[in-house]
């Protein structure tokens, strides 16, 4: 087996099992503190700005010079995509039915970045399509049959919405591959802090004095809060690792699969047990990996 087929594939499995522990910890900590925007924008930009504060102090231990031109443009959009989508994202975690959410908004983050593999870096061999296939069929069936109430279908909504960004977003990040690891994703989490950092501005404006006390970040909040910048920042940087290592549509897909880490931790932690569907598309997932790596 071709080494840096193998070291990406795993890369992007340890970075999606990363991203399913961080965004579990985002959904409990916007929920924490309210499950409001208000609340989801407080706690991304406490986790960001957190983020952003390590990220740069390596980049000045490592003496790393800033982007310029089109990739600190593509860097830029990553954060912007990656602020807009992840507020939708842990607002609909907080509603409740994580795993239907993540899945979701799994499968487009998955979809995306294939589209533009197929057409920056050619088609891969049939045996990894037809991992792809079933990677994509398994997140789907992870998804367990939403319920049709409007409470559900605004839930949907916002991942769907999340799912076409977090898409947008790792293609971002590939284009800026040039930039290394750090700087990227630094770059990132400046667009996404000016990003909710305005959106809250606007909210806090026109609210009424009720309101903008809405959302505060409580002590529980805060811990949560902190989870993601451990569990997130590491998986993006996993997540960038493996694009470095080889293609993008195997790095994007694999790390997709991180609705199942998101819905283990549901059910150790909320007591959300795995349905017959949910177990089922796990185990085609396992398949999916094992095509997509050989």
């Amino acid at each position: 087996m071709n080494w840096n087929i193998q070291s990406n594939a795993l890369v992007a499995l340890a970075a999606a099992v990363a991203w399913g522990g961080g965004d579990f910890a985002g959904g409990m900590g916007v929920k924490a503190a309210g499950g409001s925007l208000r609340a989801a924008l407080r706690v991304i930009l406490l986790s960001h700005f957190t983020s952003f504060a390590v990220l740069a102090a390596i980049i000045l231990l490592r003496h790393e010079s800033m982007p310029h031109g089109a990739l600190l443009g593509w860097s830029l959009l990553a954060g912007f995509a990656g602020g807009t989508s992840v507020t939708a994202f842990y607002i609909a975690l907080s509603r409740g039915e994580m795993g239907v959410s993540a899945a979701i908004s799994g499968l487009l983050a998955a979809a995306i970045p294939a589209l533009v593999s197929l057409v920056l870096e050619g088609a891969p061999g049939a045996l990894r399509l037809a991992g792809f296939a079933f990677a994509f069929v398994a997140i789907w069936v992870i998804a367990a049959g939403p319920s049709t109430g409007n409470s559900a279908r605004g839930t949907l909504g916002l991942a769907i919405f999340a799912g076409i960004g977090f898409g947008v977003y790792f293609v971002a990040l590939r284009m800026a591959n040039p930039l290394g690891v750090f700087v990227p994703l630094a770059v990132a989490r400046i667009g996404s802090l000016t990003t909710c950092g305005l959106t809250l501005l606007v909210l806090w404006l026109r609210g009424g004095a009720a309101d903008k006390d809405a959302g505060r970040i409580n002590r529980s909040a805060a811990l949560w809060a902190l989870s993601v910048v451990l569990l997130d920042t590491g998986g993006n940087m996993l997540f960038v690792w493996a694009t470095r290592l080889g293609r993008l549509d195997v790095a994007a897909v694999l790390a997709s699969l991180y609705p199942a880490s998101t819905i283990l931790l549901a059910a150790w932690r909320l007591h959300e047990r795995p349905t017959r569907r949910q177990i089922a598309g796990m185990v085609m997932a396992v398949a999916a990996v094992v095509m997509v790596t050989l």
